[in-house]
């Protein structure tokens, strides 16, 4: 058994990664696990994006291509299981981690002499990296944030694909029939692939060993119904082994199942609960704090919300069906953030006064009131350095609370800000 299939056994026994280690390197997004055959003539490269490569009489398709940074490793996985000429690349969906690397294996290709390599996705694709082109600035503070980087990163060149489908298509490579289907959850134009004669199922991020990835605060709009329809329908393929999008893949066609089932069970409480609320009337403030995630599902080692979190999940909801008003007709047509807060010093007495009782929520472990305290102080008086101070404490306390990568991150990034 090699590195992935081993990580693959250990986390499905719960033996994997600590919390500590898994809200901070989402399972594999850490870097390069190594690669293993999963079934007759299907590799699964563990990475930061997977890839899955197919043996076909044509040669190799690959299901998605890898990350900027790491796709030369995940290459030169693949080539150290098989030499044979790269016929096709299917793109689960346009994430940066998925998409990088192909040039390569054009190059490949042209020294060699074989017929050039095509990439396959969802006519969205192309849209996504046109949108990717024009907010690269935005998306990388996200990074800046989401995974504490120096610096703001992201691409502005993408290898866009070559053939595009809308609901399914069937990719004919000599006898063997890959059927991939479109399916709207974490984007739009995600795709999961299906090996009919193998029992593969390689989902992208529809499946990603933790909670679904379906509500976060940074990124353009979530499907979570459609996700947990597109979860069911993978469930009844019966697949024997899952290739996931990220963390290691799940062999055995019980496991497969359950793991898919369990997915979308979860979204679909959400879901149900979310809506049972609006529907009353209620405040979205009321919605968050209604909707109960049930707990045997998120203590199922792959549901963990070490990545994205069910509240999350519940916001997003309330933008797909609600919009942005949040039902409190102050938030309506708000006073400048600035103003508000030093109106609210003035009444404290001062925003020394705001810092001051932050700083005794924090250590009462009332972190929520805590960082709305110490935001307003520093609004109020942002070149007073011991708020900044106070500030960075506060918010280097709610990152280390935090269960999620996404709020984790967002909280450190806040106290990096500040020097702390």
């Amino acid at each position: 058994m090699g590195a992935v299939l081993d990580l693959a056994e250990r986390m499905w026994n719960g033996q994997g990664p600590d919390q500590h280690v898994m809200r901070h390197a989402h399972a594999l997004v850490s870097g390069f696990v190594g690669i293993d055959e999963v079934a007759t003539g299907v590799a699964f490269v563990g990475s930061f994006a997977n890839v899955t490569a197919i043996d076909t009489a044509l040669g190799l398709v690959l299901v998605d291509v890898g990350s900027p940074l790491l796709a030369p490793r995940v290459r030169q996985a693949v080539r150290s299981w098989s030499s044979a000429p790269v016929h096709a690349a299917v793109y689960t969906h346009g994430h940066v981690d998925h998409v990088f690397g192909f040039g390569a294996y054009e190059q490949e290709a042209q020294e060699h002499g074989w017929r050039a390599p095509f990439v396959l996705a969802h006519e969205a694709v192309a849209q996504r990296f046109d949108r990717y082109r024009m907010t690269a600035g935005y998306n990388g503070h996200i990074n800046m944030r989401q995974f504490q980087l120096p610096v703001p990163m992201f691409p502005t060149e993408f290898r866009y694909p070559d053939q595009t489908f809308r609901d399914h298509h069937v990719l004919e490579v000599g006898d063997e029939r890959i059927e991939i289907r479109h399916a709207r959850g974490e984007t739009d134009d995600h795709a999961f692939v299906w090996l009919p004669s193998r029992g593969v199922l390689a989902t992208g991020d529809l499946f990603i060993w933790a909670a679904p990835n379906c509500g976060n605060p940074q990124k353009a709009q979530r499907y979570p119904l459609e996700w947990a329809r597109a979860l069911r329908q993978m469930a009844g393929l019966q697949p024997k082994v899952l290739c996931p999008g990220h963390g290691p893949p799940i062999l055995g066609q019980t496991r497969a199942c359950a793991a898919l089932s369990d997915s979308a069970e979860l979204l679909e409480s959400l879901h149900e609960q979310t809506l049972a609320l609006m529907n009353q009337g209620a405040r979205l403030d009321e919605v968050l704090r209604g909707v109960i995630a049930p707990a045997h599902l998120l203590e199922r080692p792959y549901l963990r919300p070490v990545y994205d979190e069910p509240e999350f999940i519940v916001r997003n909801l309330w933008r797909l069906y609600g919009g942005w008003y949040d039902g409190n007709p102050a938030h309506l047509k708000p006073p400048a953030e600035r103003a508000w807060a030093q109106e609210l010093a003035r009444l404290a007495g001062g925003a020394s006064r705001l810092c001051e009782r932050a700083v005794a929520l924090a250590e009462q472990g009332e972190l929520a009131l805590a960082c709305e305290l110490i935001e307003s102080a520093a609004l109020a008086a942002p070149d007073d350095p011991g708020i900044r101070a106070e500030r960075g404490r506060i918010y280097r306390k709610r990152a280390h609370a935090s269960e999620s990568l996404i709020a984790h991150g967002i909280f450190d990034a806040a106290a990096r800000e500040s020097g702390g």
